[in-house]
């Protein structure tokens, strides 16, 4: 397997000087800036302190409002466009099958993650409400008027899932407790089942316990980076960020705890300077604890401290992929597969016939996430082109063709075999 691809080849498919990887010494952010004083802690929204009317776009281009969970949520724009109060369409696909709902304040998620537009260190640059995330404007939206929309769906409802993203913020714990009483209060959590994703930085025990208790059925934890050394200098002291390893390490061992097998799992980000066998190794620990992975590649965030750094080669992240597919789902162990020197997948530990299979039936390429309604390895968090613009997919949103599986096979290295 060489570490090279030909030159000519779409760049957004290879690392750095063509590289089917990205190396761990490659992909240090930069450091974090000095944020003017009158810019910290949402002082210009603050200062102006402009009464919200409604929902909130930031392509308005009016001055940010003052809105504060939990009495206002932020929504991606495919949640937006399915609960229909924005317009648009997704390519290919139709929208999203799960809400989010994001907490906000003026003054913003306080961690500095150097690959995320919500970090601290935009505050110069962009009012906290304003901020892309995960490639797409956030709409602000009234929480009640949220609960009233999708109350009046009920069981027509296209949302198989709603989760709450919390944020880093001293009110974030009471306020995800306020959100997701407000939603079961007009919509039983058995028809549409309701994740959390945490901020374990904030969180004990108790709190993971009054949010099962309160009717959410999926807990996730975003580890994101795959080691303690990229944990720590993408997420905590090496960007001047609160967050740490091993905080994170006991909210997702309570949630497991607390929410039982398959009812929790953790975020992971592939490509930031893991090897494969790092993050895979990963991928085997929360499967034996009872837990699931929910995999994003990387995609440089205009605006994060990582956006100058190269987007994850599709051929590193394919075999990832497909072999977390084969721990999470099929039973496939990864100390059955072979890697490489430079810690890339060499063999997935299965018959070629089984794993063909597999990869025809396509799943393993779709977006990775809590499960929806369809089957447990389909996500109902499908975020379309979250990680990839759509003219060179990373996760699918939707079952990928024929053609789709051709490009696949390609960047994998695995042609179909003859009839």
């Amino acid at each position: 397997m060489s570490c090279l691809k030909p030159e000519g080849m779409d760049p957004v498919a290879n690392g750095k000087g063509g590289l089917d990887y990205n190396p761990f010494d490659v992909m240090q952010p930069r450091a974090p800036e000095q944020i003017p004083a009158e810019a910290r802690n949402g002082g210009r929204v603050k200062q102006a302190d402009q009464a919200p009317e409604g929902v909130y776009r930031p392509d308005y281009n009016i001055l940010t409002p003052n809105m504060r969970s939990p009495d206002y949520v932020q929504m991606s724009t495919a949640a937006a466009i399915t609960l229909g109060i924005a317009q648009g369409k997704m390519l290919r696909c139709e929208c999203t099958r799960c809400l989010n709902l994001l907490l906000t304040y003026p003054e913003g998620c306080r961690a500095n993650c150097a690959y995320c537009g919500l970090a601290r260190h935009r505050e110069a640059e962009r009012d906290y409400a304003d901020r892309n995330f995960i490639r797409v404007d956030w709409p602000a939206v009234p929480m009640a008027e949220v609960v009233d929309i999708v109350a009046r769906d009920g069981g027509n409802s296209p949302f198989h899932r709603m989760c709450i993203s919390m944020i880093t913020h001293p009110n974030s714990d009471e306020d995800t407790v306020s959100v997701l009483k407000k939603w079961t209060s007009k919509i039983d959590p058995s028809a549409i089942p309701i994740s959390i994703l945490s901020n374990p930085t904030t969180m004990t025990r108790q709190d993971v316990q009054t949010l099962h208790e309160l009717g959410s059925d999926i807990f996730t934890v975003a580890l994101d980076a795959a080691t303690p050394g990229l944990f720590d200098r993408t997420r905590g002291k090496g960007v001047q960020s609160p967050h740490s390893w091993k905080k994170y390490w006991e909210i997702l061992e309570d949630a497991r705890d607390i929410f039982g097998p398959k009812k929790f799992g953790a975020h992971i980000i592939v490509g930031m300077g893991e090897t494969e066998h790092e993050v895979l190794t990963l991928v085997q620990q929360l499967v034996d604890m009872g837990g699931h992975s929910h995999m994003f590649c990387f995609f440089p965030e205009k605006g994060s401290l990582m956006d100058h750094l190269p987007a994850t080669p599709r051929d590193q992240w394919r075999r990832v992929q497909l072999a977390r597919y084969l721990i999470d789902y099929c039973g496939v162990r990864v100390d059955q597969m072979k890697f490489d020197e430079h810690g890339r997948v060499d063999d997935y530990g299965m018959p070629k016939g089984e794993l063909d299979a597999i990869i025809n039936a396509g799943i393993a390429f779709r977006t990775s996430g809590c499960p929806g309604k369809f089957a447990d390895d389909i996500s109902a968090c499908d975020r379309p082109y979250g990680d990839s613009p759509p003219s060179n997919i990373a996760s699918y949103p939707f079952q990928p063709n024929g053609n789709d599986l051709r490009t696949i096979r390609k960047q994998l290295d695995i042609r179909k075999p003859a009839n």
